[in-house]
């Protein structure tokens, strides 16, 4: 048998003597979640969370007294809800695991995952979680002791909301072919940005953990060519691997390009990346494109030892970015391991005066300097160094410095 329906104003009593601790579970569950996110989640996504206004709260109830069609109360579980918006597919299932890890999960869904390609729906993973004690104990009696979570993409929450108001709310779905196709057609779009967003973001991570290995690479270089030349120790240079070069392929696009410039880079193959590079500058990319290019190819150049492509490849890169400080940062490194300190210290000082906030750029100035026996010099650029970031090599020149000055 089913319960008459309640008196509406009795219904909204009983729902505005709990809404206040209701409201205080939400603020607090909020910054639960963030704070939970913040520490274990790269990105930031977006948290929002409410209370179901009376008017949907009202509605569901008499669905659910419809559907049961029993004399319970219906058990709403989404009274207070959260949702979490993140901007990218592989931030789903972190979130979901981060959540799972830090609240009590009573049931997990995955909604929309059943829909065939024919059909439109949006996704979405609900999860239902109790309210953790330590914030109910603080709001006291709301009456409800579960959150529903919901986590979407940035374009899955946009078509959530679109749907909504189309098909949920609407009196009647869309039952014109056109009409669905239309809606499907949406949907899809929606859906390939996503996948289409997650493939730029996964080629971003893995150009810049190339990037990462080349710069260690190039820096560990810097280090054994020049600091040999103060202090005891040997040479370092990486044996080029002799592996054939791979043939290019027709209709290549630079970001594959340089990815397999960088690859080769990494695996010490600089005359493979080289080429790489060499076939990027073929195609006459843009002056900002082509500085880069150029300035790594001038970095593998360094690396093989070929002092005088790199200063040129260098040059070429300030000369189409002018305020590329790092370019003439590396020129001055070149001349230093070619004991041109003067020209060194021009060119480190040509950088610093694009960029004066440079630390390794002052140490290394300093380093030309105190080849050139100008100690007082050079010890105000390992002191100016030093005072922008507590480096222990510059520490190391610090001590040799003051122990030649007092000679």
């Amino acid at each position: 048998m089913m319960r008459p329906i309640p008196d509406l104003n009795t219904l909204r009593k009983q729902y505005d003597e709990f809404l206040d601790p209701r409201l205080m579970i939400v603020r607090d569950l909020r910054i639960r979640i963030e704070g939970v996110l913040r520490t274990f989640l790269p990105s930031r996504p977006s948290v929002k969370a409410r209370v179901k206004d009376f008017a949907s709260y009202f509605k569901k109830y008499i669905r659910i007294l419809k559907a049961n069609n029993s004399d319970a109360d219906p058990v709403i579980n989404d009274i207070i809800g959260v949702r979490i918006v993140c901007p990218f597919l592989e931030d789903l299932a972190a979130t979901e695991e981060i959540l799972k890890d830090n609240f009590q999960v009573i049931e997990a869904e995955r909604k929309g995952g059943d829909h065939t390609f024919r059909e439109f729906g949006y996704e979405s993973i609900h999860l239902l979680i109790k309210i953790p004690d330590e914030i109910s104990k603080i709001s006291g009696n709301a009456n409800c002791d579960t959150a529903e979570i919901q986590i979407r993409t940035i374009l899955q929450d946009a078509w959530a909301e679109v749907e909504h108001e189309l098909v949920y709310k609407a009196e009647f779905n869309p039952f014109d072919a056109p009409m669905k196709r239309k809606l499907a057609a949406v949907n899809a779009s929606l859906s390939l940005a996503d996948i289409i967003f997650q493939e730029i973001r996964s080629y971003q991570r893995q150009l810049n953990g190339e990037l990462g290995k080349r710069r260690e690479s190039f820096f560990k270089k810097i280090e054994d060519s020049t600091d040999a030349l103060l202090f005891e120790g040997e040479k370092l240079l990486p044996a080029e691997d002799d592996s054939p070069l791979r043939q290019f392929v027709p209709n290549e696009s630079i970001d594959e390009l340089l990815l397999n410039a960088l690859y080769a880079h990494n695996k010490n193959q600089f005359s493979e990346a080289i080429a790489f590079y060499t076939r990027i500058l073929e195609l006459k990319p843009g002056d900002t494109i082509a500085a880069l290019i150029y300035k790594h190819r001038g970095m593998a150049f360094f690396a093989r030892s070929h002092y005088e492509e790199a200063i040129t490849d260098f040059g070429k890169a300030l000369e189409l970015d002018p305020k590329s400080y790092k370019a003439a940062y590396y020129q001055g490194i070149i001349l230093s391991v070619l004991q041109k300190y003067q020209e060194a210290i021009d060119a480190f000082g040509a950088s610093l005066a694009i960029n004066p906030y440079q630390s390794y750029c002052l140490y290394r100035r300093g380093q030309a300097y105190y080849h050139l026996e100008d100690y007082p010099q050079a010890l105000a650029d390992c002191e100016a160094a030093l005072a922008l970031e507590n480096m222990e090599p510059a520490q190391k020149f610090r001590q040799l410095l003051l122990s030649k000055l007092k000679m």
